[in-house]
C-alpha cells in the first residue's frame, strides 16, 4: 500500500511539474517558455432546476469531454462551502449566495458517474471541525444523501485533519513554492486520480475573488495550518482558522516545512500571503478540471461576515481544464481585467494570484491565448462593482 501511495504522489509531483512547464523564481527572471493555456465554456444558466445538468454537459463537451478524463478514475472535489452553516445572508441559504450550489454539486458527480468515474470524493475542511461533512451539510438543510446514487461510489472526507488516514501527505511546489517549498495535506488531495475545484464566483475581501484557485486555499488542514494546531505535531483535531496564512501570527506544526523566507512570513499583509499561498496550492496539487458556480451569489465579498455583501443573479457557469484560464475567464465575465494586479479592481489591497499561479507555470491569462466557447463574454458579463 504504501509503495502505491509513494508511486502515486510520485505522479501528482511529475504532473505538477509538466503543468508548470516552466520555474519562473518569484522575482521574475527565468522565463524559458509560456504557462500553457486550455480552452474555457461559458454557460448561461438562469435556475437551479433541470438546466444544470444540460448546460454542463455541453459546456464539459465544449472543452473536451469528461470521459477521456475521469473514466475509470478515482475522482475528488473540494467544495466550496466556507465559514460556518449557519450565518447567512438575510434569510438567504448559504447556497444561493457564498456556498456552491448542492444542485451543481449534485449535476457535476451525475455526470461524472455517467462519464464512467469508478469512484467520486466530495472533500471540504469545514469551519474549525472535525465533524463529517455529511453533517455539517445537514447542519444547512442538506440531505447529503441526495449526491449517494449519482455514480457508483460517493465518498465523503473532512480534509480539515487527518481524517481517514495515518499521516498526511506532502506534496511539493515544483520549482520550490513561494511561500513554503511543500504542504502537508490530508491524504485525499494524493489519493485521487483526477483533482476538480468546485467553486463560487465571488469577490473576496482579502485576495480580490475567490474562484477555483483561492478555493484551494481550504485544502490546508487547520490542525497543521491554524491558529489552534499543535507547536511541535500537528493537533488531533483542527482548533480555530487558517490565521497563521492570513496574518503570520504563528508558524504551522514544526513537523511540516516552515516559511521559505523568514521575511515573507515577517509581514502581516494578508494581501502578500494568501494569493502566494493559493499559487503554490495548485501548482503543488494541480486542478484537472475547475467549475464555477455563478448562477446565484453575492458580491463585495466571500461570505456573510464581510460587511456590504448583497446578493446578486449573474445566471452564468464557467469551465475549463486550466484553473489560470478559468479564472481569466471568470474575473472578465466579472467585469474585470484579468491582467490586474494589486492596485487595480478587484485587487485593491492584493496581488493577484492569477499572475502568481501564471508566475509559477500554471497556466496563462493572456485573453489572447484563452480560447472562450458557448456563451461569448460580451454577452454575459456581469459587472460586480456596478450591481
Amino acid at each position: 500500500m504504501n509503495h502505491l501511495l509513494c508511486n502515486r504522489r510520485d505522479a501528482i509531483r511529475a504532473f505538477g511539474g509538466a503543468a508548470a512547464g516552466f520555474w519562473l523564481a518569484p522575482s521574475g527572471f527565468g522565463l524559458t517558455r509560456q504557462a500553457p493555456a486550455s480552452p474555457v465554456a461559458v454557460g448561461r444558466c438562469q435556475t437551479y432546476g433541470p438546466e444544470v445538468v444540460s448546460t454542463l454537459a455541453t459546456m464539459f463537451d465544449q472543452i473536451g469531454g469528461l470521459a477521456p478524463l475521469v473514466k475509470g478514475k478515482t475522482v475528488a472535489i473540494k467544495l466550496n462551502l466556507t465559514g460556518d452553516a449557519t450565518t447567512r445572508v438575510g434569510n438567504l441559504p448559504p447556497e444561493v449566495t457564498h456556498w456552491v450550489h448542492l444542485q451543481v454539486i449534485a449535476a457535476t458527480v451525475y455526470l461524472m458517474g455517467r462519464a464512467g468515474a469508478r469512484r467520486v470524493r466530495l472533500l471540504e475542511s469545514p469551519w474549525s471541525t472535525a465533524e463529517p461533512v455529511q453533517q455539517f451539510m445537514r447542519q444547512a438543510g442538506w440531505n447529503p444523501g441526495k449526491f449517494v446514487n449519482l455514480a457508483p461510489r460517493v465518498e465523503f472526507e473532512n480534509t480539515n485533519y487527518l481524517g481517514n488516514a495515518k499521516h498526511y501527505t506532502r506534496l511539493r511546489v515544483p520549482g520550490g513554492g513561494l511561500m513554503f517549498a511543500a504542504y502537508d495535506l490530508n491524504h485525499s488531495y494524493a489519493d485521487c486520480d483526477v483533482f476538480v475545484s468546485l467553486a463560487k464566483l465571488k469577490e473576496h475581501a482579502t485576495a480580490g475573488v475567490t474562484l477555483s484557485m483561492k478555493n484551494c486555499f481550504g485544502i490546508t488542514p487547520c490542525t497543521i495550518y491554524g491558529e489552534g494546531a499543535g507547536v511541535e505535531e500537528p493537533s488531533l483535531v483542527p482548533k480555530g482558522g487558517r490565521g497563521m496564512i492570513h496574518d503570520g501570527n504563528r508558524t504551522p506544526s514544526e513537523s511540516a516545512l516552515q516559511p521559505l523566507h523568514p521575511h515573507a512570513y515577517v509581514s502581516k499583509d494578508p494581501g502578500y500571503r494568501v494569493p502566494r499561498v493559493a499559487a503554490d496550492l495548485v501548482a503543488a496539487r494541480p486542478i484537472h478540471l475547475a467549475v464555477i458556480d455563478g448562477i446565484y451569489t453575492e458580491t463585495g465579498g466571500e461570505g456573510p461576515w464581510v460587511s456590504g455583501v448583497k446578493p446578486v443573479h449573474p445566471g452564468l457557469l464557467v469551465a475549463g481544464k486550466n484553473c489560470v484560464a478559468t479564472d481569466a475567464v471568470a474575473l472578465a465575465l466579472m467585469g474585470f481585467d484579468p491582467m490586474a494586479d494589486r492596485g487595480t479592481p478587484p485587487f485593491e489591497h492584493s496581488d493577484s494570484t492569477l499572475r502568481l499561479a501564471e508566475q509559477l507555470g500554471v497556466g496563462t491569462r493572456d485573453f489572447s491565448r484563452i480560447e472562450v466557447l458557448g456563451t461569448p463574454i460580451r454577452k454575459a458579463e456581469f459587472k460586480f462593482r456596478a450591481a
